[in-house]
């Protein structure tokens, strides 16, 4: 297998003292080094060069770093794709848009991602970013997402289809805290249709990261004959970075494509630099001895005994690559981006390239208040609210009126809602109206009133 080691760790890792300077021929050498059977991203950020010893941000195959070598991604303001500049505010646009028939290029390319995980493992924050905007919602708070949404990147040749999925719940969760059906229904139907899932997961949280949840897990199995890559979030919160080759072991019970990795040993290779190559690789039967065929499984249920197996897990061994993600550096999602790029499957485009998303400008508005009351309202305030458009129009002046009615169901709730002296709720326009100016690319005037629900 290939490890290959990310920039962003070169850069700011210490988590090893082992620095050393390359020589002049070696500072000619190809940005990706080969060392004791592991790939090193030689960082051009310095003049004088220096090789950091530092945990890997990318398992893979030597194969998928060939194709990456003969192209970094370009990162730019516009990230690597070209996708529409806004979302119309006119709903009838958008809905002609979805029924148009697309633009087939020639040679057209495509690949359905589902991105999937735990409740506020980062997915919509994730679409966002191989978007190259922010479109969904997103709050620190559980279920944000309430419903699949459908993220559309188009460039040249190619379309990616990005579903980003609810937080995994169970009915029982679901039925305590009164969430809607789509919350249960929507992750397994988009592993159904896709070609390739993402499972996310949150280093940042100590309770979950070393566990794949359970309804993960009945999702892979389900749904063993897709592909399945793991992407661990936000490992630059992670304090001790020596954790995440023993976290990425469990997570993936030491198998990635189908071959068992020795992680610790090889990254100890790299930091001895003169040591001799030797195999770190042993395929693993496709046959499986944790009851998951690859085939996949019936569709709608697992067997009992499968379930129960599942419920003893604590990872999947059926993953084909581990990508690791630092929340402030645009460069390993640039990398994750072109790697869905280069998986894409010769095949017509589902949307016409001037789609970035499936969802209406209305839906988007409510989401996107939806996530300023979740980021300003305490504990479950803002999950026991419902809202309604009552004014959208768009002016002569080109400024788009948006009028929103809250319901509030006690008077205490009124009351946080408002704010001392109201600005609380002044603050919530405002940072609402700041969002959908950036979405609909057209000055907003927003106005929020809140009424008691009797």
């Amino acid at each position: 297998m290939t490890l290959r080691l990310c920039e962003t760790f070169v850069r700011r890792s210490l988590l090893f003292s082992t620095i050393r300077k390359l020589t002049a021929a070696q500072e000619q050498a190809p940005l990706y080094l080969r060392v004791s059977g592991c790939s090193v991203f030689r960082p051009q950020t310095v003049r004088t060069c220096l090789f950091h010893c530092t945990p890997v941000s990318l398992v893979s195959s030597d194969a998928f770093l060939n194709r990456l070598q003969k192209g970094r991604p370009v990162v730019s303001d516009e990230g690597l794709c070209h996708h529409p500049v806004f979302v119309s505010p006119d709903s009838g646009h958008q809905f002609s848009l979805l029924v148009k028939e697309p633009d087939q290029p020639e040679n057209a390319k495509s690949l359905k991602v589902a991105i999937v995980g735990s409740p506020n493992a980062g997915k919509s924050t994730l679409t966002n970013q191989l978007l190259g905007r922010k479109l969904f919602a997103v709050s620190e708070k559980v279920h944000t997402t309430r419903a699949r949404a459908v993220g559309v990147l188009t460039e040249d040749d190619t379309q990616i289809i990005l579903l980003d999925t609810p937080g995994l719940t169970t009915p029982i969760k679901a039925k305590r805290h009164q969430l809607e059906k789509s919350l249960l229904v929507d992750p397994f139907e988009s592993l159904q249709e896709a070609d390739l899932v993402v499972v996310l997961v949150d280093m940042s949280d100590k309770w979950t990261r070393n566990k794949l949840d359970y309804e993960v897990l009945k999702c892979l199995a389900l749904n063993s004959d897709v592909p399945a890559i793991l992407v661990l979030n936000k490992v630059d919160l992670l304090k001790n970075k020596t954790l995440l080759l023993d976290i990425t072991s469990q997570l993936t019970e030491g198998v990635v494509n189908g071959k068992k990795i020795k992680i610790r040993g090889a990254v100890k290779q790299c930091m001895k630099l003169a040591a001799e190559p030797h195999n770190t690789e042993k395929t693993v039967s496709e046959s499986t001895q944790d009851g998951v065929s690859p085939e996949g499984q019936d569709k709608d249920r697992l067997s009992q005994e499968t379930l129960k197996a599942l419920r003893s897990r604590r990872g999947w061994p059926h993953f084909k690559d581990v990508f690791m993600l630092n929340s402030l550096d645009r460069e390993d999602v640039e990398t994750l981006k072109r790697y869905l790029f280069e998986g894409a499957k010769p095949r017509q485009w589902q949307y016409h390239s001037e789609v970035l998303t499936d969802q209406g400008p209305e839906e988007v508005c409510n989401n996107t208040i939806r996530e300023k009351l979740l980021q300003n309202l305490p504990k479950e305030v803002p999950y026991t609210m419902s809202q309604q458009i009552e004014i959208w129009k768009e002016c002569e002046d080109g400024v788009l009126d948006i009028s929103i009615k809250l319901y509030v169901k006690k008077d205490t709730h009124m009351k946080m809602v408002i704010g001392p002296g109201g600005q609380l709720i002044t603050r919530i326009i405002q940072e609402a109206e700041n969002d959908l100016m950036k979405i609909f690319l057209r000055n907003v005037r927003l106005k929020i009133s809140a009424k008691l629900q009797k």
